[in-house]
């Protein structure tokens, strides 16, 4: 792939690349394979930083299905108006300045907080105002054609890059996600916050969706198996075995919040043993997520923790199984003819996607799909 000849945009030039492929749902990667050029050119151009040579160009607004003109305008026929805003439903307090990304979901803008990674702000939409009001990046994006999806699988980052770049982009869908534990999840859901939610409830999923939704009200899909359970350091330095062992004063335990299908594992578990949680070293110490659970230990803040197998696998720490669990997703039986989630379910479904699934995740795939009620 070869890079552009880069000079400075001179300053009578300005830039409209970012929010045209950003309405058009084409990736900066792909944008950059059709042009030619690499992702970091694209980047440059779409910050103002450099002025692509005319074959660039015409390559980039072919891609995009637009022209030239459409891209770049001499700066005094920009427009010189404020950024604009709309008004949101959050879905949760959020503060203002901070991140967020948009769905519609029933008819209203719902706006989610951007999760950053490890070692890089988030993608968003805009950055919140007082009175539900978010400054929106761009004037022209299209939040009609998002699936907000709710949940704490670790796996879901994976789900949602695959099925976009295999399946989703071409029907100009994005997945949008918003972690949260399980029964936050079904509540979000409930309240119109979410199109599809994620449950691990145990045995208990189908019963936790018939309190929350009459019937038939909401449907309830398989995701896949996972393997649950205890979360030590490599090499299981303080030979835990099992739940037991957490009443040891020499084991730290971090728990997952309330309302996780993780926390009700834990307590489930300590009632069988008929062990207080009174007598576990770090039972009200809590990290909010699987993988924010497994990095506690991984940096030695704690010796142990519940969590997926996947975690585990992430940081190379030992795993001891406790229990086979089925993820389930959840969404209402008025959406079930809706063509965003059919192509979505649809794409869950093919078998290179599971075997993509069952290989990095290390899931069981053999129930995906699978319609629970």
């Amino acid at each position: 792939m070869t890079s552009i000849g880069k000079q400075p945009i001179p300053s009578p030039i300005t830039s409209k690349v970012a929010s045209v492929r950003q309405q058009r749902a084409v990736s900066a990667a792909a944008l950059a394979k059709a042009a030619g050029v690499s992702r970091q050119t694209i980047y440059a151009v779409e910050a103002g930083t450099y002025v692509p040579n005319t074959v660039t160009s015409l390559r980039m607004a072919r891609a995009l299905g637009v022209n030239v003109s459409d891209l770049f305008c001499l700066a005094d026929a920009a427009e010189e108006a404020q950024p604009p805003t709309a008004v949101v439903k959050p879905c949760q307090p959020l503060h203002p300045g901070q991140a967020v990304q948009l769905c519609s979901v029933d008819g209203k803008l719902v706006a989610a907080p951007a999760e950053p990674a490890d070692w890089c702000l988030p993608p968003s939409d805009g950055v919140m105002e007082p009175h539900s009001r978010v400054r929106l990046h761009a004037a022209d994006a299209d939040f009609g054609k998002r699936i907000l999806l709710a949940g704490c699988d670790p796996a879901m980052g994976l789900v949602a890059s695959y099925l976009e770049a295999r399946y989703l982009e071409k029907a100009g869908l994005q997945v949008v996600l918003l972690h949260q534990n399980s029964s936050r999840s079904l509540h979000l859901l409930k309240d119109g916050f979410a199109h599809v939610a994620g449950s691990h409830l145990g045995n208990s999923n189908v019963d936790a969706v018939s309190r929350l939704f009459p019937a038939p009200s909401a449907a309830l899909i398989s995701f896949a198996l996972w393997q649950e359970g205890l979360v030590t350091a490599a090499g299981n330095p303080k030979s835990i075995c099992g739940v037991a062992d957490l009443a040891r004063r020499d084991v730290r335990l971090v728990n997952r919040e309330e309302g996780s299908g993780t926390r009700a594992l834990l307590d489930r578990c300590l009632k069988r043993l008929s062990l207080s949680s009174a007598k576990v070293r770090g039972y009200r110490r809590t990290a909010t997520g699987h993988l924010a659970a497994a990095r506690e230990v991984a940096s030695g803040h704690a010796d142990c923790c519940l969590a997926t197998e996947a975690a585990a696998r992430l940081f190379g720490l030992h795993f001891i199984p406790l229990e086979s669990v089925r993820y389930d997703l959840a969404l209402r039986t008025q959406q079930l003819d809706s063509p965003a989630l059919q192509t979505f379910f649809d794409a869950m479904s093919q078998l290179a996607f599971r075997k993509m699934l069952s290989g990095l995740a290390g899931y069981d795939t053999s129930v995906t799909g699978t319609r629970v009620i």
